[in-house]
């Protein structure tokens, strides 16, 4: 096309009203088939200028990168990208003349958490740069099933340690524990303070060994999962009355909002219990006085939501696919085996776990939980019915 109008404008001298007419209906049909053509694909484009100005984006890079349409563009593309850090991204990367390849961004859409990859190059045409192309793709899916290969791999190597580990360590320390508790009946009169301190600290660690023992184990057994059908906020609710005080005794003020339509779906409650008291410890390690805890349940089209967010100092944008790694933590005292747990406790129940993080602003666990079909409905004109506890 662009040989037959370089060819067209060498003679448009030549041509009558009519041709030139027919020339630019031409002309605008192939540029709306062109641009119908990349408004289709998946992948976001935007087409800058020199001066760095928008000349063109596609629908994909509206919703990716939360760009703002213009009939007419007259300021800097990273003007018309929302996603703050992303425009940033792109202004430091065309300000340093850069080309960068693939620089994950976590994205929320309807409490969807997106993995969206954005790649900055120049517009190259004729051996000459004439503007920046700003690339952006899903790679939601592609990262998960990386992180969860990943994942696969680390718990078969925990599991290969398990009978090892049961035997080497959680016997001696059984045996430790009770011989400590025979010194100390021993030492039961003593008045020396210092000695009895001793004593205190070494049971402790014991105890700290033996839970992260158990931990070790419980993460790498296959569970022995029993769900029945069961109301999931009831559940809720239960763990809401006894985690309260332990919140409310840090400053943290816990908020509830549970979706009364949500249906019936099987769980374990022993199991998700221990989940969701998992995610809660965690946001009240991480949130400071005077934040929040938010624990809501919802309905969407992949099952039903639990979502745990808090204000806390949240998890920075390298970490967020590894806090399910087991061993990865942040903690001082932490064994890292804690969210592994968790993920594996909804994976058996055919569940899916993600996570949204911004460092400064919080963070938001979104379980979904699979509804048997014969639950299936659908809920019109109606919002959530919830409580505040």
């Amino acid at each position: 096309m662009q040989r037959f109008i370089e060819k067209a404008l060498e003679k448009v001298h030549l041509l009558d009203k009519e041709a030139i007419k027919q020339l630019l209906l031409d002309i605008a049909r192939e540029n709306s088939n062109l641009e119908a053509v990349l408004d289709s694909i998946h992948s976001g484009i935007i087409v800058c200028d020199t001066d760095n100005i928008p000349i063109f984006a596609n629908k994909t890079a509206e919703r990716f990168l939360l760009f703002e349409y213009s009939e007419v563009y007259s300021q800097s593309v990273w003007v018309y990208i929302k996603h703050r850090e992303i425009a940033n991204f792109v202004k430091k990367t065309i300000a340093a003349e850069e080309t960068i390849l693939e620089r994950d961004f976590p994205v929320e859409v309807k409490n969807k958490y997106r993995i969206i990859s954005v790649s900055i190059m120049p517009l190259v045409q004729k051996g000459q740069i004439r503007g920046t192309i700003i690339y952006s793709e899903d790679m939601t899916e592609k990262r998960k099933n990386e992180s969860k290969l990943k994942r696969a791999e680390n718990l078969a190597s925990l599991t290969t340690l398990a009978a090892g580990v049961a035997h080497e360590i959680k016997n001696p320390l059984g045996s430790m524990s009770i011989h400590m508790q025979l010194l100390k009946k021993a030492l039961k009169d003593t008045s020396n303070a210092k000695i009895k301190n001793y004593l205190d600290v070494i049971d402790e660690e014991i105890d700290r060994l033996n839970k992260i023992v158990v931990d070790f184990l419980f993460a790498v057994r296959p569970m022995n999962i029993e769900p029945i059908r069961d109301d999931l906020n009831d559940l809720l609710q239960e763990i809401i009355n006894f985690i309260k005080p332990e919140v409310e005794q840090n400053g943290i003020e816990l908020r509830v909002l549970l979706n009364r339509n949500i249906p019936m779906i099987f769980i374990d409650r022993r199991f998700i219990k221990q989940a969701v008291i998992n995610l809660i410890k965690n946001s009240i390690a991480a949130t400071q006085k005077n934040g929040y805890i938010l624990v809501t349940t919802d309905i969407s089209e992949e099952g039903v939501q639990l979502i745990i967010a808090d204000s806390g100092h949240g998890i920075p944008p390298e970490y967020i696919n590894k806090i399910f790694e087991p061993y990865f933590t942040t903690k001082e005292n932490g064994t890292g085996l804690g969210l592994t747990l968790t993920y594996k406790i909804i994976k058996e129940h055919n569940g899916d776990i993600s996570v949204i993080s911004e460092p400064g602003k919080g963070t938001k666990f979104i379980i979904t939980l699979p509804v048997p079909q014969h639950e299936l409905f659908l809920i019109h004109g109606k919002c959530c019915d919830g409580e505040n506890v």
